[in-house]
């Protein structure tokens, strides 16, 4: 099955308090105006328009959204954009009754002063937030009086890549109401010619297919798409839109040549793409993480993507599998060639794969840096051959070297720049951050592969991109005395349906040609030889200015310029990586680009309690995030690492409860007499359950109107199993059956059986795994012996909990199931700097406010602030029945 990159956009067009989107007068209930079915809530959105001119690859994507309040009072309109994360928004701005609110671009931290000074004020309005795998969401909402129209219109930018032999634009369509004036237009322009331009929608109908108008001739190629308003609907009267879905244009350019040289005003920009070249054989060596959490679902995905790559990889390709759980398995001791025998061993392998232990991550993938590196040493595999490492992990190193630098710096040493190294994520329990670094300082990159039903075409589908390697070692080369800012022009791989782009400026404004050097290392034989163009060539391709903004190559060199100088950043330090931020900063500003340095501030009229907003760009590394549309930059701003989705009890006791279809997190305290014994889970399916029995300082405070309580003992039980674990902050009790074994938190231990993993990690925490059910980790608090008040205490994190029962309760189990909840009225609380807000949960009203607390799941030393909307009174309206209920006898 054929995968290309996408150009994502996702229309909400705005609508007044619609699903997702709740406002102070209506919540979540949406009446619809039976004298005319175009206007829902007093909004008519009567005109939507996407505006897309792509120019050589380089695309400027305009969205126009045009609405009136038909209603007698003001009202809330909103708009949303799905646009792709490797995008840059370019202009934004609101027209209301002729009057233009613009967007201005700022460095962060001055967009943050202004930020913050709205928030001291009760004002919190921020505006993009990592959603979906491949996009980002643009939001924004305004009042507008009775009567008036309001228009908006966003601009973003981006190269579009080129992937499988296509460029591919998908607009994910979803108005959500019928739009009277409803139209997607694409113009594409490329000197080189235009082949297979093709449209088509997931939603399409034998009407609507009708309707897609496409045309292309020579350089030009024209797309649209414009229902009317009976062919919107789904039905021959209803007023629900058809609409919902994804439109794909995809089309490719003729190529005579390998190469392609523009020139315009002082700037040029090269696309590099061979054809008919014979295939190089490829070694690759996968590395996979079975550890534990790799159990269930995962790995039994993992098992069919390794089995439908088996099916693919070519008779002259050499491969390997290394297995790394508590220890270190491969699949033959040495790289074996795709004969049939050898694959038919290796499906045999692949189906009997199973997870074990903890994560050994530095010993699987040096393994497999040291068995390729001794395949080329001793002439194993064919020297004219492109050799790739490619690990899968879903968690963390914890067994072996587990300091993330230092794991860097040996892989680092060990390739040595011969061969890239593709890290895949798989889930959001991994250090993204850590993997992205450690691939681009090895010439690879690091993908997120999302825990879903297509988690194995998701892998398959990374392994098509490269499974085709051309060329090793491209080099394009361009004369050092003519050239300045040059973007990357070394390259260690070239993929078949690939393409490769090179921008620069010239030194001198007034230059109209360039040479170009282009080397490499093919099946047969190096690739050499020059090239050449002027800019007369390229003006006379260039005639149909109406299809062209004008400063393209410019703006093309300035994006890929900033795209390059962020990924250099990731794996920077220092002074490097200072110098890397200025550049990449001034030309943020320069070319007013939305990038991970930049800030837009969207101002609004002052009318109506509209406030004004910020909008940054989320990077992968902390998507998602936890984050509400209406507060995601003061988010981004105080919580930057990337979140790992669990729940958890730590602290006085602070419950924090993860909702990632959300991207946020609630959280709640519960305030009992110490002594009580509460039920934090109980799954009757899996037969665990976990309880806590509070303790309280060692004399209460009479100054505290309520006395600190803190789990001093937690009791964690698999009945089915016979097994049971007592932790305090003095010792740990296992028993299996009759059978009692006592540790410390001295000690250092790994304890393995049949159904029970146990590791101890001497004096912070321990981490048990039952079955193949979820894992628990329990940190140890310890405060100063002689303290006068408080004493040792234990907090309880929940990971993998979707592998317990559906059945599971408890103070913490009950939201181990999918819950949905909606934040409306944010407005100023008693503190500045935590708004209060209205939600809407289990059908109760609750006020709550913006918090943080703290969680040592991941340090626990110092803790991380984790951002949750806190419920007060114990959790009331919140968790099912009263708090009171969940206390029991004993702790087992």
């Amino acid at each position: 099955m054929e995968n290309h990159l996408l150009l994502c956009i996702l229309l909400l067009i705005p609508a007044f308090a619609s699903s997702d989107f709740l406002v102070t007068h209506v919540r979540n209930i949406k009446k619809r105006n039976a004298d005319n079915d175009l206007v829902v809530n007093g909004i008519e959105i009567y005109s939507m328009k996407i505006d897309s001119k792509v120019t050589s690859r380089f695309a400027r994507n305009v969205i126009t959204s045009r609405a009136v309040n038909r209603g007698n009072v003001h009202k809330e309109v909103f708009f949303d954009v799905e646009l792709p994360k490797t995008a840059f928004i370019t202009n934004f701005s609101m027209t209301i009754d002729g009057v233009t609110y613009p967007g201005t671009i700022k460095e962060k931290e001055v967009a943050k002063k202004q930020y913050e000074k709205a928030v001291s004020k009760g004002q919190t309005a921020g505006l993009v937030k990592a959603s979906g795998r491949k996009t980002e969401k643009f939001t924004v909402s305004v009042n507008i009086e009775a009567a008036s129209k309001v228009t908006f219109e966003l601009t973003y930018e981006e190269l579009l890549k080129r992937q499988f032999g296509k460029y591919e634009m998908f607009i994910k369509v979803k108005p959500k109401q019928l739009v009277k004036d409803f139209e997607i237009e694409v113009n594409i322009f490329e000197p080189q010619g235009i082949t297979d331009l093709e449209a088509e929608g997931t939603f399409m109908t034998n009407d609507l297919q009708n309707i897609i108008k496409k045309t292309f001739l020579e350089k030009k190629g024209h797309i649209s798409f414009k229902p009317t308003l009976d062919q919107q609907r789904t039905c021959g009267n209803c007023s629900q839109s058809v609409l919902d879905g994804d439109f794909t244009v995809r089309y490719d350019v003729k190529r005579t040549t390998p190469d392609n040289l523009q020139i315009v005003n002082g700037y040029f920009v090269h696309f590099f793409a061979p054809t008919n070249l014979p295939k190089l054989p490829k070694n690759v060596i996968f590395v996979i993480d079975v550890s534990g959490s790799m159990s269930g679902r995962e790995i039994q995905q993992t098992r069919e993507a390794l089995l439908k790559i088996l099916d693919d990889i070519k008779e002259d390709d050499y491969f390997n599998f290394i297995l790394f759980g508590s220890e270190v398995h491969t699949w033959k001791e040495t790289l074996s060639k795709a004969t049939p025998e050898n694959l038919d061993e290796a499906r045999k392998f692949v189906r009997s794969i199973d997870t074990e232990g903890l994560t050994n991550l530095y010993g699987g993938v040096m393994r497999g840096i040291d068995m390729l590196n001794a395949a080329h040493e001793g002439n194993l595999v064919p020297k004219r051959s492109a050799s790739i490492i490619i690990m899968l992990t879903d968690g963390q190193p914890n067994v072996g070297i587990s300091n993330t630098q230092d794991i860097q710096a040996h892989v680092k040493k060990a390739i040595e720049g011969k061969y890239p190294l593709y890290n895949l994520g798989f889930g959001y329990g991994v250090d993204y951050n850590f993997l992205e670094k450690m691939a681009l300082e090895n010439k690879g990159l690091a993908r997120r592969i999302y825990p879903d039903s297509d988690a194995d075409l998701q892998l398959q589908g990374f392994y098509d991109e490269v499974s085709n390697p051309m060329l090793t070692d491209v080099e394009l080369n361009y004369p050092e005395n003519e050239i300045s800012d040059l973007t990357k022009n070394n390259f260690k791989h070239f993929y078949d349906g690939s393409e490769i782009v090179v921008a620069g400026r010239f030194i001198d404004n007034n230059q109209n040609s360039l040479s170009v050097d282009v080397r490499g290392e093919g099946a047969n034989d190096a690739l050499s030889y020059t090239t050449q163009q002027d800019a007369e060539q390229t003006a006379k391709a260039f005639q149909e200015q109406e299809y062209i903004f004008g400063d393209y190559i410019e703006r093309l060199w300035a994006y890929l310029t900033i795209e390059q100088l962020l990924e250099k950043r990731i794996a920077a330090t220092g002074e490097e990586k200072e110098n890397l931020t200025a550049k990449a900063l001034d030309l943020s500003l320069k070319y007013k680009f939305v990038t991970p340095l930049t800030s837009m501030v969207v101002t609004k009229p002052e009318d109506y309690n509209n406030q004004d907003g910020i909008a940054d760009k989320p990077t992968e590394a902390q998507s998602p995030v936890f984050s509400h549309p209406s507060i995601a930059s003061e988010v981004s701003y105080q919580y930057t690492s990337q979140p790992t989705w669990y729940t958890s009890v730590d602290g006085d006791p602070h419950f924090i409860i993860s909702v990632p279809q959300k991207e946020d997190a609630i959280c709640f305290n519960i305030n009992e007499n110490p002594g009580a014994v509460l039920n934090l889970i109980n799954d009757p399916v899996t037969g665990i359950t976990v309880n806590g029995e509070l303790i309280g300082d060692k004399r209460a405070n009479s100054d505290a109107k309520i006395q600190n309580t803190y789990f001093g003992k937690l009791g964690i039980a698999n009945k089915h199993l016979d097994l049971k674990l007592t932790v305090t902050p003095e010792k740990i009790t296992f028993q299996n059956g009759n059978e009692k074994t006592g540790f410390t938190w001295l000690d250092s231990v790994t304890l393995q059986q049949e159904g029970l993993t146990l590791i101890i990690n001497r004096k912070k925490n321990l981490v048990l795994k039952m079955g193949s059910g979820a894992s628990f980790v329990i940190v140890l608090h310890q405060v100063w012996k002689k303290h006068p008040l408080h004493q040792d205490f234990l907090g309880l994190y929940t990971l993998d909990s979707d592998k317990l029962s559906e059945q599971t309760h408890g103070l913490l189990g009950q939201f181990f199931h999918p819950i949905d909840f909606t934040i409306l009225e944010i407005h100023r609380g008693s503190d500045p700097k935590k708004p209060d807000a209205t939600m809407i949960i289990k059908n109760n009203e609750l006020t709550v406010t913006r918090g943080w607390q703290k969680d040592y799941g991941r340090d626990p030393n110092q803790g991380v602030d984790v951002p949750c909307w806190f419920v007060h009174n114990n959790g009331a309206g919140l968790i099912d029945g009263v708090h009171t209920d969940y206390i029991v006898s004993s702790l087992f």
